[in-house]
């Protein structure tokens, strides 16, 4: 049973044809006494609570009743409704223990999304993870390994994938998010509909529009045509949103706007089109201290991960390492035809003490490398020790970290963070010395976060 408060009785009779018509007994309230009185008598599955009962619609009896109903019925989960004005107060509502909230005015086929998937969260309960049981029960076949942490991440994306909660997945680079990501959405009820990936770290703001909502022709000087955006691509389907934290807050604010609204603008076009996605979301970076300091909008964050999955650093599930070398063995066996391929016991023992901080990449382009090198079918120790670096390099080089253990875009963060420190962040100076325009290196300090003096 749903219980609807609201104090507009209108909106009450509107969501509770909807949802009697979807199957669901329906009761509703239109006060916080009366809202009270009513949970002393019965419990609902799920309540959805309008958070402003008076004209100044600040909120503050919705979000006392809200602490009620979290202290006093917490078993009972809570979907906030609120005005897009007041998204603000929607976002306490969630630090408070709220499951999600909607704006008005809602998409019925979004809120009743919600609703379920609420719901089948609340319902489910975890069982304990073997990977044969996950691997019969799930297509989890692309993701290799037996550690118990990781077990655990693959029940939660199991249970959670048929719903249509918002993920975020977390961890270092290399920890393989979009397996992850790619998983979710083949083990949902949109597995026949498009997966479209995109790498937010790529996309300048200036084409953050373009990119994800399309354009319509001469929108702008080069658009001779119209293009279709990711998010019309990912109709029907999921879109994954890798490195989400590299976004600046304007395009932040246009992301917030979608997800919310399911409806978008294609850029040069005053048409509304409504999209309907499962959106999950990948970054390396700490989102919640991104919040704290301002970079990232905290209502953005709480839209976005209904469901946080963070993943181990392969370091943390050493016996996987050896799980992990034998398959890329096996599949590189096929591509360079040398089927007696195969790492000794020992090697398998020492590439399990390795610290990779470049994770599963990183071993990948070790094994491939010493693969490649080795002219002996049995891989040794001493062939993948030999080929951690490439030999005898000039002390130039010595500096540089291995090959796998940072991306180029990290790398290019540090060395501009280094030469700012160096020349005391004269950009002038800074450009000069990277070889690159100050026209460029501005564009990178806004894309890295970096402060500068405008006037140096």
């Amino acid at each position: 049973m749903l219980l609807i408060v609201d104090d507009d009785i209108a909106i009450r009779t509107s969501m509770t044809l909807l949802f009697r018509k979807e199957g669901f007994e329906v009761k509703s309230c239109g006060s916080p006494t009366e809202t009270l009185d009513f949970l002393r008598k019965e419990t609902p599955e799920l309540i959805i609570l309008d958070l402003n009962f008076s004209i100044e619609t600040s909120g503050e009896e919705g979000m006392r009743l809200l602490g009620v109903i979290r202290t006093q019925y917490p078993a009972i989960p809570v979907i906030l409704i609120t005005g897009w004005g007041s998204i603000d107060l929607a976002v306490q509502g969630m630090k408070a223990g709220a499951r999600d909230f909607i704006t008005k005015p809602w998409q019925n086929e979004h809120l009743l999304q919600s609703v379920r998937t609420v719901l089948n969260l609340a319902n489910q309960k975890p069982q304990s993870a073997t990977r044969a049981r996950l691997d019969k029960q799930y297509q989890f076949e692309h993701i290799v390994g037996k550690d118990p942490k990781l077990l655990d991440i693959l029940e939660t994306i199991g249970r959670i994938a048929n719903t249509e909660a918002p993920v975020l997945i977390t961890g270092e680079s290399g920890t393989g998010k979009e397996l992850i990501a790619e998983a979710i959405h083949l083990n949902s009820k949109r597995r026949q509909r498009p997966f479209i990936k995109v790498n937010l770290g790529g996309i300048s703001s200036t084409l953050f529009e373009s990119e994800l909502f399309g354009h319509v022709r001469g929108a702008f000087t080069d658009a001779k045509s119209d293009r279709i955006g990711r998010f019309e691509m990912a109709h029907k389907g999921s879109i994954f949103l890798d490195e989400i934290g590299e976004l600046d807050l304007s395009s932040q604010v246009k992301l917030l706007r979608v997800l919310q609204e399911r409806t978008f603008e294609p850029l040069g076009s005053s048409k509304s089109r409504t999209v309907d996605v499962r959106v999950v979301c990948a970054t390396n970076r700490n989102l919640e201290e991104m919040v704290t300091q301002g970079t990232f909008r905290e209502d953005l964050f709480y839209r976005i991960n209904l469901i946080t999955v963070k993943l181990p650093a392969l370091r943390e599930r050493p016996d996987d390492i050896p799980v992990l070398a034998e398959h890329f063995v096996n599949n590189l066996k096929a591509i360079y035809d040398r089927p007696s391929l195969r790492i000794s016991d020992k090697a398998m023992k020492w590439l399990a003490t390795l610290q990779l901080p470049g994770n599963i990449r990183q071993l990948k382009n070790i094994v491939e490398r010493t693969v490649l090198l080795s002219n002996q079918d049995l891989l040794e120790a001493t062939d993948f020790q030999r080929n951690l670096t490439s030999g005898p390099v000039p002390s130039v080089q010595k500096s540089l970290p291995e090959v796998g253990t940072m991306t180029l875009e990290e790398i290019e963060y540090q060395m501009i963070r280094r030469a700012m420190d160096f020349h005391h962040n004269k950009v002038s100076k800074v450009a000069r010395s990277l070889g690159i325009t100050r026209f460029a290196l501005y564009r990178r300090l806004e894309k890295f976060g970096i402060s500068y003096d405008s006037e140096s």
